[in-house]
């Protein structure tokens, strides 16, 4: 694809991560020629800002994608599947926010600082991870290039963005009604979010124990790493935070290694910025990540549960419409101009 201006749809235009999309794009200067916004019938006529101009949101239907150079989805799973292929089929390329696609294995699913390299063997479809293996693993890769990483064991923190503008609305407002003594009943998520933290509210499966969103980090993981042998645990829990997500995680390599040896890796990675102030407590926070593009990590330091030397624990921090979303697709779509 050149470098000429693109004809770019997005689908789920009025949603957190659609919106996302359209700062994302104008701030990269992506060379948009006509940028479509594709939404549901209920959002047609709405009006979105994009680069200083306003643009109409039009419904979504099969001839959408018309002319279409790169189509941004996120939208869910089920539009994906029905309107990825139409899209395709028009000529567009699709990069996909929903996990539709992500294991199936004639698509490539990519976070550009690990293997950007797989998005040339797409067949019109690339999808983006799930937000809260984006934001775990990128500052990983780094070490696992150095001295292979053979288990993971991470606890995710994630807030409310991943579920959705209405699930951030819900921990707004309940937020206000808990501090105001008002009842509040939610509506979006499962439990009370206000001052309270729960099991991600996915489906659990009765033979692992693991819900939807674990086992998705789990062989996700595995994909784009391109090692279906390495161990991983994952727990993923929601938190009151509004847009950034958080994980602790303790890593096992191959090879002993040191809790300097790993801030010299991620000291220049791409994507990732060093928080480890052991003097002032300082360390990866959700607030200091959010409307940031890279990840924070820090807490760095030796597992002492394993005493051979070859673990380290650390925590990280990354904005989940950003990183975990919608920066990482548009990141997906230059890679996609460049090739």
């Amino acid at each position: 694809m050149s470098s000429r201006p693109l004809t770019v749809a997005i689908v789920g235009a009025t949603g957190a991560v659609g919106v996302e999309f359209l700062r994302c794009l104008a701030e990269r200067r992506f060379p948009v020629k006509e940028l479509r916004l594709l939404a549901s019938a209920r959002s047609v006529g709405r009006e979105l800002s994009f680069d200083g101009k306003a643009l109409v949101v039009q419904e979504l239907t099969e001839k959408s994608f018309e002319g279409v150079d790169i189509a941004l989805f996120s939208a869910g799973g089920g539009i994906s599947k029905r309107y990825a292929p139409i899209a395709v089929a028009a000529g567009a390329i699709v990069v996909d926010n929903s996990s539709a696609f992500r294991m199936d294995p004639d698509v490539p699913l990519v976070i550009p600082e690990i293997n950007a390299g797989a998005i040339a063997g797409h067949k019109g479809i690339v999808a983006n991870p799930n937000c809260a293996a984006i934001i775990a693993i990128t500052p990983l890769w780094p070490i696992h290039q150095h001295n292979r990483i053979r288990r993971m064991t991470i606890a995710t923190y994630q807030a409310a963005s991943g579920a959705g503008a209405a699930a951030m609305d819900e921990l707004a407002d309940s937020t206000r009604a808990y501090l105001d003594g008002r009842a509040f009943q939610p509506k979006v998520l499962p439990h009370p979010y206000a001052f309270n933290l729960f099991s991600h509210n996915t489906a659990i499966d009765p033979e692992t124990g693991y819900n939807d969103e674990e086992t998705k980090v789990m062989r996700e993981t595995r994909k784009i790493y391109g090692d279906p042998d390495l161990r991983l645990s994952a727990t993923c829990v929601r938190v009151p935070v509004l847009r950034a997500h958080a994980a602790a995680v303790t890593f096992e390599c191959e090879r002993p290694i040191g809790e300097a040896r790993v801030r010299a890796l991620l000291a220049n990675a791409p994507g990732v910025r060093l928080v480890d102030d052991r003097e002032r407590n300082v360390f990866p926070m959700p607030r200091d990540a959010s409307h940031q593009d890279d990840i924070l990590v820090g807490r760095i330091r030796q597992d002492l549960g394993d005493p051979s030397g070859h673990s380290i624990s650390l925590f990280v921090a990354g904005d989940q419409l950003l990183k975990g979303a919608a920066l990482n697709a548009v990141q997906i779509a230059e890679h996609l101009l460049a090739a």
